[in-house]
């Protein structure tokens, strides 16, 4: 079963055909073949603006993570050896601090569906009954619908997709070096906080899972990675500098 063509995520992807190709009959005047990506990226801005609550939500867990961690260390070393101790003394601390082990974690999930959309209005042929139009749609000559990895992509059409997995590339390197440094370890001779530090750097390579990603996915949606990846990283830089706490 076509997953697009369930009743609800139907529904949703028309309303979404709908929006976007009203806004792209707008802007072509003024930029003309153009539109299309521009309204991909109008789109993703929107979508950005609406989650700056989850942004918020994220960066506020770090902190939370960040004050708790010397509490958790001392509870390590106090009931190490009593794994259900632990769990439930674990559990009384998040809720004596009003936290959550989960905070920050599945807000992160919150683009997943967004990004599904978009997929799908440019690869689905037909969206809830009537003809996808937007599978015409082109960038620099390059269909919006195409994946890097289709082979139907040639030179110099490769560029329009170099130039975005660059900016991915980049925005990934930075966010790497930004996460290594708040999760600088602490020198200590316990094999947990050694073990949390390794862990803490293969994390820190996820972001480059997103170029990988972006290569497999039609143009559409590597515009809307590049644009949410670099948003995400300005974003969070703002927010860790206006949200510090005091002191």
């Amino acid at each position: 079963m076509d997953f697009y063509t369930l009743a609800p995520i139907a529904t949703i992807l028309d309303l979404a055909y709908a929006g976007l190709t009203a806004f792209i009959a707008l802007i072509t005047p003024f930029a003309a073949e153009l539109a299309p990506a521009l309204g991909v990226i109008a789109l993703t801005l929107v979508v950005r603006l609406a989650l700056i609550p989850v942004g918020r939500s994220q960066v506020r867990a770090e902190f939370t993570r960040k004050r708790l961690a010397p509490m958790l260390e001392q509870l390590k070393r106090r009931y190490g050896k009593r794994p259900e101790v632990l769990q439930q003394k674990t559990l009384e601390l998040y809720r004596d601090e009003k936290a959550s082990p989960l905070a920050g974690i599945l807000p992160a999930l919150a683009q997943a569906p967004v990004l599904s959309i978009i997929y799908g209005l440019f690869i689905v042929v037909t969206i809830n009954g009537h003809a996808n139009a937007l599978l015409d749609a082109q960038l620099f000559g390059v269909t919006l619908g195409t994946t890097l990895v289709s082979g139907a992509v040639s030179w110099p059409g490769i560029l329009v997709f170099a130039v975005p997995l660059t900016v991915i590339a980049v925005v990934a390197w930075i966010s790497r070096r930004i996460a290594l440094a708040a999760a600088a370890p602490v020198a200590s001779t316990d094999s947990n906080a050694a073990m949390g530090a390794s862990i803490a750097r293969w994390l820190s390579w996820l972001p480059f899972i997103t170029v990988v990603f972006a290569a497999l996915v039609p143009l559409a949606a590597t515009v809307y990675l590049t644009v949410t990846t670099t948003w995400t990283l300005v974003e969070r830089v703002i927010l860790r500098k206006t949200m510090a706490p005091k002191g």
